[in-house]
C-alpha cells in the first residue's frame, strides 16, 4: 500500500500559488539550485532553506498574490544586511503557477521521489515501527515489510510504503542498487534468511540486523554452514545503531540506526553521482530546473 508525500494534494488545495526556485547559489548558502517551494496565501509546500531568505521570498510571493502583480526575481546577498550569516549570494526566480507549470512540477516531483534511496525495514514491531517513523522524515523511499497483516495494519507511520508478503527475501531480490536493508523481524530464523539474501544483493548501501554480540556470532556460524559464503559477513552491521550507547528502548535504537542508515545511503548516492559525471552527453538530471 503506497503512502508518500505528494505535490498533487497541495495543488488540489492551493491552485493559486507561486513557484520559488533557487536558480543561483554562490558561496555559503542554505540550499543549492535543486531547491524549490510553492507558496499560496495560506500554505507552503517544500522549502528553499528556511531563515530570513525564505521569509523574504514568501513575503514577496504573497504580496504579488494579494496585489495580483507579476512576481519578480530576487537577488539576495546573505549577510548582516538580512540577518543571515551564510555569507553567500542567492538568486530566486518567482513564477505564477499555471496548468502547464503545475504539470511540470508534478513530473519533477515524481522524478525526485523516484530517485530517492530505497530503505527496506523488515519487521513492523516496536523497533521497526519507530525506525520507519524516524526514516520517514528523511529524503528516502521507506518500505516497511512484514509477513503479518495485523502488524502492518497497526502501523501509522506517514509517508512510507508497506509491503505484506509471505516471502520477504523476494523483496530483497527485486530491490534496486543502492538500497538499504534493515532486518528486525519477530523471528531469528527469518532474520537470518532475509539478512543472508541482503548480503548477497549485488550493490547494497547498507545491510543491518538488530541483535547482540551473541546473535552476531550465531549468524556468522549459520552463514558459513548454511550459505557457504562467510566472506559476505563483512558487509553486515550488527547490532544496528552502534554499541556506544547502551539503551534498548525502541526509540533510541531507531534514532541511532536512522542516522547510520542515512549516512550509508547518502555515501552510496554520492559515489553514484560521481560516476554519472562521466555519463554520455544528453543525459539529464533528476533535479533539472523547470523548463519554461
Amino acid at each position: 500500500m503506497p503512502a508518500r508525500e505528494d505535490i498533487r494534494d497541495y495543488l488540489r488545495r492551493e491552485p493559486v500559488s507561486i513557484l520559488i526556485e533557487v536558480v543561483g547559489a554562490e558561496g555559503s548558502t542554505p540550499r543549492d539550485t535543486d531547491a524549490w517551494m510553492l507558496v499560496s496565501e495560506r500554505a507552503i509546500y517544500a522549502t528553499i532553506g528556511g531563515g530570513q531568505l525564505e521569509h523574504m521570498a514568501i513575503d514577496q510571493a504573497r504580496r504579488a498574490l494579494r496585489l495580483q502583480t507579476p512576481p519578480t526575481r530576487m537577488n539576495v546577498p546573505l549577510g548582516p544586511q538580512i540577518g543571515q550569516c551564510c555569507g553567500g549570494y542567492v538568486s530566486l526566480d518567482l513564477t505564477a503557477l499555471d496548468p502547464q507549470l503545475a504539470c511540470e512540477l508534478i513530473d519533477r516531483s515524481d522524478r525526485e521521489m523516484a530517485a530517492r534511496p530505497h530503505v527496506y525495514v523488515f519487521g513492523a514491531g516496536h523497533v521497526g515501527d519507530a525506525l520507519a517513523m524516524a526514516l520517514s522524515l528523511a529524503p528516502l523511499r521507506v518500505v516497511l515489510v512484514d509477513t503479518r497483516e495485523d502488524e502492518l495494519a497497526a502501523s501509522s507511520v506517514p509517508r512510507i510504503e508497506t509491503c505484506l508478503t509471505a516471502m520477504p527475501e523476494a523483496v530483497v531480490r527485486d530491490a534496486p542498487a543502492g538500497s538499504s536493508f534493515v532486518v528486525l523481524t519477530h523471528d531469528h530464523a527469518l532474520d537470518f534468511l532475509i539478512t543472508a539474501e541482503a548480503l548477497r544483493h549485488p550493490d547494497p548501501a547498507y545491510v543491518g540486523m538488530i541483535g547482540s554480540k551473541t546473535k552476531r556470532a550465531t549468524f556468522r556460524n549459520w552463514l558459513s554452514r548454511e550459505i557457504g559464503q562467510p566472506e559476505l559477513f563483512g558487509r553486515l552491521v550488527c547490532p544496528i545503531g552502534g554499541t556506544a550507547v547502551k539503551d534498548k528502548r525502541p526509540a533510541v535504537i531507531a534514532t541511532l540506526a536512522a542516522a547510520e542508515i542515512m549516512t550509508a545511503a547518502l555515501s552510496w548516492s554520492a559515489k553514484a553521482n560521481q560516476l554519472s559525471i562521466s555519463a554520455p552527453a544528453g543525459s539529464s538530471s533528476n533535479s533539472a530546473p523547470i523548463s519554461r
